[in-house]
């Protein structure tokens, strides 16, 4: 082979080589979300939509689990999104998120932007004190006026509340009480309050799911779902303690070098722009929008609001975790 043929077989060659080296960039995008089973339904239906020729998959994972997979697996994950999850755990993931300032983040309430810009609002989440009466008048019960009611022996097997260890929702109504009470005091009131729980379930979901199937007969739970339940023809009532409504705020972001790829980034924008309008439009109505507006039938207004004080700091959840002991 003379000098010439073999410097078109070498060049040739590494033509070759360099081709089988690029990979096409995938149309796959992995979501994670802490969102109920029907809100999720909604996402992957709108997400089938606007992209046919993208693999879009919402999974759904309970908060404290998919807060420790992302902090085990750092950016090595499989999820691409964080299509929902409290922004106390996501202060504990910035290392492990992109940054999102070329986002437009203008409609937004102010005090909901994060300096960093690691991730966007996605909801707000309110808690209240969900009643069945029909369950409490089929055992003589009275409708209780105040969190100190729910110790006294009578409501024994009545109470069901989200586990705080597993789902933000429980987590903010032990915050609150940890906020009004002191530490301590808190502590001591959940001791007797758990003699009296049919169960501590591993969803914020779970409360109102055991009032529907007449279970339990009061839970402490997300308000937006309890009205859903309402607006269905199911006979619950919304109450409020003395210390009001407590809440959190859940989050949006995208795993750190994932957002180099077109099909997250588009999947992303309509998150942003489309899903999350709806969301607010559908499921959930509390202010995250300048210009919002709340036309859900039977949704509670002019709520005080509870003191929630820390609720986003990461190192403080933890710390109470450790302590709960059900």
């Amino acid at each position: 082979m003379n000098v010439k043929k073999m410097i078109l077989c070498l060049f040739a060659a590494a033509l070759l080589a360099g081709f089988s080296g690029c990979k096409k960039e995938s149309n796959r995008v992995v979501i994670y979300s802490t969102s109920e089973d029907f809100r999720i339904e909604h996402y992957q239906k709108r997400l089938n939509e606007q992209f046919p020729d993208y693999e879009v998959i919402v999974n759904y994972m309970p908060t404290g689990n998919l807060a420790a997979k992302l902090k085990a697996e750092g950016t090595k994950t499989d999820c691409d999104i964080i299509g929902e999850l409290d922004t106390g755990y996501l202060e504990g993931l910035l290392d492990n998120l992109a940054d999102l300032s070329a986002y437009d983040s203008s409609a937004f309430l102010d005090d909901l932007i994060p300096a960093h810009h690691k991730y966007l609002p996605w909801h707000r989440g309110s808690g209240c004190i969900i009643i069945n009466e029909a369950f409490l008048a089929a055992r003589n019960l009275p409708v209780p006026g105040s969190y100190d009611d729910l110790l006294k022996p009578e409501y024994k097997g009545v109470l069901s509340m989200p586990n705080p260890k597993s789902s933000s929702t429980g987590y903010y109504f032990l915050k609150n009480l940890v906020n009004t009470r002191g530490e301590d005091a808190a502590f001591a009131y959940f001791d007797g309050f758990a003699k009296n729980v049919l169960q501590f379930t591993s969803s914020g979901s779970g409360p109102v799911n055991a009032l529907v199937q007449g279970e339990a007969g009061i839970g402490l739970g997300m308000t937006y779902q309890v009205v859903s339940t309402i607006n269905k023809g199911v006979p619950l009532k919304i109450i409020y303690f003395e210390e009001g409504s407590p809440y959190s705020v859940y989050g949006l972001g995208i795993i750190k070098g994932k957002e180099t790829r077109k099909a997250v980034r588009d999947v992303f924008e309509f998150y942003v722009t489309t899903l999350n309008r709806e969301d607010k439009e559908l499921f959930v109505p509390e202010l995250i929008f300048k210009n919002q507006v709340n036309t859900m039938p039977n949704y509670p207004q002019n709520v005080r609001i509870a003191d929630m004080t820390g609720i986003e700091n990461l190192a403080e959840k933890q710390r109470l975790l450790e302590k709960w002991q059900y």
